[in-house]
């Protein structure tokens, strides 16, 4: 479940960008002493999210597969971020993970530079 990376481009403290979409992802470290790269400011409920996917923030910073079921109603959770990514096919696994998907790759054309427009054309009032 950890994330590996082609070579990310480091934005600030603990957070790259995708080497996919180009957004930014949160480099988090695992109680296994690995690392994963979750959704940034994403906290969703946990029952919203199936129990092998939810990401939970211990004390000490470090994050865990939180795969108790069912969570308490008021757990929230972080999911990695190529389950949101908009470069990435994968399965349809929650319709609010779509909606998600679909607002990534918008602000993801959003951030792309737009080509210069040509040069307007007067006709001659001579």
């Amino acid at each position: 479940m950890g994330a590996s990376e082609k070579a990310p481009r480091q934005l600030g403290s603990g957070q790259s960008r995708c080497p996919y979409c180009d957004l930014p992802q949160d480099r988090v470290a695992t109680l296994e002493h690995d690392w994963v790269m979750l959704e940034p400011d994403m906290a969703p409920l946990a029952h919203t999210v199936p129990a092998e996917h939810r990401w939970v923030e211990l004390s000490g910073g470090r994050v865990t597969v939180y795969g108790v079921c069912p969570p308490d109603q008021f757990q929230r959770c972080r999911i990695e971020h190529r389950l949101a990514c908009p470069a990435q096919p994968l399965p349809d696994l929650w319709p609010w993970l779509s909606a998600l998907r679909g607002e990534n790759a918008r602000q993801a054309e959003r951030d792309e530079p737009e080509p210069p427009l040509p040069p307007e054309q007067w006709p001659d009032a001579s």
